[in-house]
């Protein structure tokens, strides 16, 4: 005898404080869940746990992720734009933002002692003198004149010890 259980479904429903879409009632104890015809024999169920809420569903966020990363770009075009490109983003700015990153990697250098003094001053007045577009520049011309340095050492040296021997 398969009865319906729409009344237990009901008063489960109302008990769990739920729909009744999310009320479980236990497939196996068909026979005791269609005894229960009142609240006190549903909540006592519930006790058992012959009757259950179903947790709830959720939605996966990794779509809504997804578009709040790249927000930032989202319509960036000309109607968009009120200010001058100067008032959007100074060239000032951009400015003090790369002599501020050029400076540091000076001062780091010269504080490792990747470079003397002398280097230091003549790398310093020509970030200052826009020499640079940007970090990786100012480090590849270190880097350059550096080894260059290393090999004129080297032929001095050279050089000496002929003189020396001569």
């Amino acid at each position: 005898m398969v009865s319906s259980m729409k009344l237990q479904k009901r008063l489960a429903a109302s008990l769990l404080h739920c729909g009744q879409g999310k009320v479980w009632l236990d497939p196996n104890e068909t026979s005791n869940i269609s005894i229960a015809n009142s609240r006190r024999d549903v909540r006592k169920l519930v006790k058992d746990g012959l009757i259950i809420k179903k947790p709830n569903k959720t939605h996966s966020r990794g779509q809504g992720r997804g578009q709040r990363r790249h927000e930032g770009n989202r319509h960036p075009g000309e109607g968009k734009r009120k200010g001058t490109r100067e008032a959007r983003l100074p060239s000032k700015a951009v400015w003090m933002r790369r002599m501020r990153v050029l400076r540091r990697l000076l001062r780091k250098y010269r504080e490792m002692e990747k470079m003397d003094r002398h280097m230091y001053h003549e790398m310093y007045m020509k970030a200052k003198g826009n020499a640079f577009k940007n970090k990786r520049a100012l480090m590849e011309t270190i880097h350059k004149l550096k080894d260059e340095r290393g090999r004129d050492k080297v032929i001095h040296h050279q050089f000496a010890v002929k003189c020396k021997d001569a």
